[in-house]
């Protein structure tokens, strides 16, 4: 727990570039993923956009905010990321999304809200030393 408790920041804002950029760029393939055809259907993309733009922001101020960016962002994180844990689980409760790809949603979720709690959490000279913020 210790190794993610000092690199949490560092690994949420790579998670979130990586997805945010993935729903930017390629928000059919993102759809696909989800369980959606975004030929038959392409109203998702909208949507996965939006996400994709939010989650690179989210992911570009953890990686290269400054301290206090970061401190909020981690912070704001929580309350986002288990804002998208309960969306996920309720869409395979509700069987809005196949069951497969809600566990996996929500298991993925859940491992961010983890680590933004985490960074949050930190002392303040340990998180400070993990944000490289100075001694």
């Amino acid at each position: 727990m210790g190794f993610l408790r000092r690199h949490a920041a560092q690994i949420l804002g790579a998670i979130r570039l990586v997805n945010g950029a993935s729903a930017l760029l390629v928000p059919s393939m993102s759809a696909r993923r989800l369980g959606s055809d975004p030929e038959a259907s392409p109203a998702p993309v909208y949507p996965l956009r939006m996400f994709g733009v939010r989650t690179v922001v989210l992911g570009l101020e953890l990686l290269c905010g400054d301290d206090r960016t970061k401190a909020r962002s981690l912070r704001v994180g929580r309350f986002i990321h288990a804002s998208d844990t309960v969306s996920a689980a309720l869409g395979g409760i509700r069987r809005q999304l196949p069951a497969p790809i809600a566990v996996t949603l929500t298991l993925i979720s859940s491992f961010n809200t983890l680590l933004a709690f985490l960074g949050s959490s930190a002392p303040p000279s340990r998180l400070r030393r993990t944000l490289h913020l100075g001694k």
